[in-house]
């Protein structure tokens, strides 16, 4: 993987490395310092964009329930890509993308469907990623449009995997801050079993609180769009656009925390054809789009 081409970024205050060519994913996001805001990671080690620092998820985020659905009357049978039966994490992630260079403070990037024989989607549709630094910014605006002659359920989000170690803070544990108020229950393959409900008190990040040892995979919602790391010394806030109605908190097991803005709910697809009410599936007539912007700023210093 180390003969795949990186696009640099480089602001005042941050600098993005980005693999075209791996789903336009993230390969590394550095205060000016050189210090790590997302994990880590070493060319070297990237097989696929799970070892990446944060990937895109297109045409639908998380997991569908046995890789298949019901929408408009028909069974869509997906391909799986877990060893659980799962379809997983859309089907943009590892594949391709057209880069184009706006700047050094900003890329975009795009992709057709239509140029994969095998894509794991039944509809066409085009995707588009545009990253963009400003001062102590970094703003990532996703696009999904339908590309197809009916409509097309649809959803999108991002995976940040965040670092929580800062090199110079040897011990010290950010606190979480996620603005949300209810959360949904799972199954053993973590794919959604209700409505969402409200919060248990190991569950509720609405004051900041460490996450310390906890293991978490879990979906929110009632959420206001706004999530924060704490350092003391230095902190970062997401903000994401209205779209983003979700957001999964993922503890991973290399210790970084994943902090993901969704438009919908695990497994939107099956819950909405069951009338479960609040998974915002969407869904897209011919030629229209969805999109949002997640942006993450630092605070102190960096």
């Amino acid at each position: 993987m180390s003969d795949r081409r990186v696009e640099v970024l480089r602001g005042e205050q941050l600098t993005l490395e980005v693999l075209p060519e791996v789903g336009a994913s993230v390969l590394n996001l550095r205060a000016a310092s050189g210090r790590p805001v997302l994990r880590p990671v070493e060319l070297g080690s990237v097989e696929t964009s799970s070892q990446c620092a944060s990937f895109t998820l297109i045409p639908f985020s998380n997991r569908v329930r046995d890789a298949k659905f019901v929408f408009g009357g028909r069974e869509i049978q997906l391909r799986p890509n877990t060893k659980d039966g799962l379809a997983q994490h859309g089907d943009v992630r590892n594949r391709p993308w057209h880069a184009e260079r706006v700047d050094n403070t900003h890329l975009r990037c795009t992709f057709d469907s239509r140029e994969f024989a095998d894509v794991n989607w039944p509809w066409a549709f085009t995707a588009g990623i545009e990253y963009r630094l400003h001062g102590p910014h970094l703003d990532m605006t996703l696009t999904l449009t339908n590309e197809d002659t009916t409509d097309m359920p649809a959803g999108m989000g991002l995976h940040p995997y965040f670092a929580r170690v800062q090199p110079d803070l040897t011990g010290v544990d950010p606190t979480l801050t996620v603005g949300a108020e209810l959360i949904y229950d799972t199954d053993e393959r973590v794919l959604t079993v209700g409505a969402a409900r409200e919060l248990h008190a190991d569950e509720d990040y609405r004051a900041p609180t460490p996450v310390g040892s906890r293991e978490i995979n879990m979906t929110y919602t009632a959420w206001d769009g706004v999530a924060r790391l704490d350092w003391g010394a230095r902190a970062l806030t997401v903000t994401a656009d209205n779209v983003y109605s979700h957001l999964v908190v993922f503890t991973a097991p290399d210790g970084s925390l994943a902090l993901e803005p969704v438009s919908h709910a695990t497994d939107a697809f099956n819950l909405a054809a069951q009338g479960v009410p609040g998974v915002d599936m969407r869904v897209l007539s011919p030629g229209q789009t969805l999109a949002g912007t997640v942006r993450l700023t630092l605070e102190g210093d960096w």
